[in-house]
């Protein structure tokens, strides 16, 4: 009998130890403080659509918890820092936590860069970073300059008050800039461009819709609709590998030539071209948009930045030179991907146990960098609502941490690949378009943000503009 008591207590004990182990509960995993799961088998997923979006849920979360808090993405204990303190103790891990971003699969595909990790990861890297990098961008100031021309060439001829929907355009000429910098010439038919874009369009509308909605329905009319618009992005993306092999590039290769060049197959190119144009496309066209939404709501601002254009660029084309002495632009540039959160989380993890914060981390914990809480906390910005590029002068930006400006992320070899890119592009376009005009918002409008992937107005932003002499 004795003996038996003993087994049944074991058994007892072992079994508690078993459910409080697999299931996601208030048995705490590390020390770290945080949420409980709301939901047996989706963690505080619930909590994070109740929220709206993974960033201000994340304000919530450490708002309430401080800089180091963890929840439950899904079944899977998650961490989340936000201090620069922190995003240092982390600069090191490249590995990127496929589950977070499983959302946007369906999109970009399982063989996307996005998924992979280890020495595969960095081996791509070391492939797709020389057609984003510094080498690189000097052959596409002549593309950047020809297109931003075009535009005030096309605007000139539109009445002063005539009403002009801002982020439709910004999006044609970033995705016209990156398709022609790193596709070839399959995209210099505006035809090609247009039907791309809209297939795009429905892809990227549904998989934001994903996160609060869920996935469509297999067969529904939803589902039909997004699978035949991806269908037209990889037909798309076929015919531009086919045009690019019976016409060799000679000189300069761009980014299409390389992933042809290094023989990779079919399935990994289809999705690794989707998502550079998912980065290339949201990044740069949302910088655009919200650059010239701040500078057309703060005039000052807006003509400290044409004095500068002027003495510097002059009437000229812009150059690679021309960048580096082009600094309030970059100091725009800066304080509009702050304020807008354009980028507001990034992730990573690692297959051994770690410490952060004084806090042991469980191997294979994801651990997410809150980007845009860091952008908008009050003691490292001072009213940090506010639009005001002086905060990236050089004075002040030796007063704060390095790391509490990361919009790109900080990672290592993770960093966003094109952020040299979006930076060059955007200021060339930005360059030339204020020379060219004053932009000023249309009165009555309530400009909101939508957090998701990227931060994006939650509706179209319409501006008008005056020729300047």
């Amino acid at each position: 009998m004795l003996a038996f008591a003993i087994f049944a207590v074991t058994f007892v004990v072992a079994l508690i130890v078993a459910v409080l182990y697999f299931y996601p509960g208030s048995a705490k995993r590390s020390t770290i403080p945080g949420m409980d799961p709301s939901d047996q088998r989706e963690g505080n997923l619930p909590d994070l659509a109740a929220a709206g979006s993974m960033h201000e849920f994340l304000i919530y979360l450490h708002e309430k918890y401080g800089p180091i808090a963890s929840f439950w993405f899904g079944p899977k204990f998650t961490v989340s820092i936000a201090s620069p303190e922190l995003f240092k103790e982390h600069i090191g891990p490249f590995d990127r936590p496929p589950e977070l971003f499983a959302l946007f699969e369906p999109m970009i595909g399982k063989n996307s860069i996005q998924y992979t990790n280890k020495s595969d990861g960095r081996s791509r890297r070391n492939i797709y970073d020389a057609p984003f990098g510094h080498e690189s961008l000097k052959y596409f100031y002549e593309t950047f300059n020809e297109l931003a021309n075009e535009l005030v060439k096309k605007l000139s001829g539109v009445p002063k008050d005539e009403h002009l929907p801002l982020v439709e355009n910004c999006h044609a000429i970033v995705i016209k800039g990156l398709t022609q910098t790193s596709f070839g010439d399959y995209f210099k038919d505006d035809a090609n461009i247009r039907k791309f874009c809209h297939s795009y369009g429905i892809c990227w509308d549904e998989m934001e819709a994903s996160l609060t909605e869920g996935l469509p329905e297999e067969g529904s009319d939803r589902d039909k609709k997004f699978k035949e618009a991806l269908a037209f992005l990889h037909g798309t993306v076929r015919d531009v590998i086919k045009q690019r092999q019976e016409n060799p590039t000679v000189g300069h290769q761009v980014f299409i030539d390389v992933l042809i060049e290094n023989e990779l197959p079919e399935s990994q190119i289809l999705d690794d071209c989707i998502s550079f144009m998912v980065g290339g496309f949201h990044t740069s066209g949302h910088l655009l948009a919200w650059a010239i939404y701040f500078l057309a709501t703060h005039k000052k601002c807006q003509e400290k930045l044409y004095q500068e254009i002027k003495e510097i660029i002059g009437s000229d084309e812009v150059e690679p030179s021309h960048l580096g002495q082009l600094k309030y632009l970059r100091q725009v540039l800066d304080e509009s991907l702050r304020v807008s959160v354009l980028a507001p989380y990034a992730a990573r993890f690692q297959d051994n146990e770690s410490e952060l914060g004084g806090h042991v981390i469980p191997p294979g914990t994801p651990v997410m960098h809150a980007l845009g809480v860091v952008l908008q906390d009050k003691e490292l910005w001072p009213e940090p609502k506010k639009f005001d590029p002086e905060r990236f002068s050089a004075e002040r930006m030796t007063q704060r941490h390095r790391d509490a400006f990361k919009p790109f992320g900080f990672a290592g070899k993770r960093i966003c690949p094109g952020q040299h890119f979006s930076y060059t592009e955007v200021s060339v376009f930005l360059a030339i378009l204020f020379r060219a005009f004053t932009f000023s918002l249309v009165p009555g409008q309530v400009v909101e943000p939508k957090h998701g992937l990227v931060t994006s107005p939650k509706e179209e932003i319409w501006v008008t503009l005056e020729k300047r002499d």
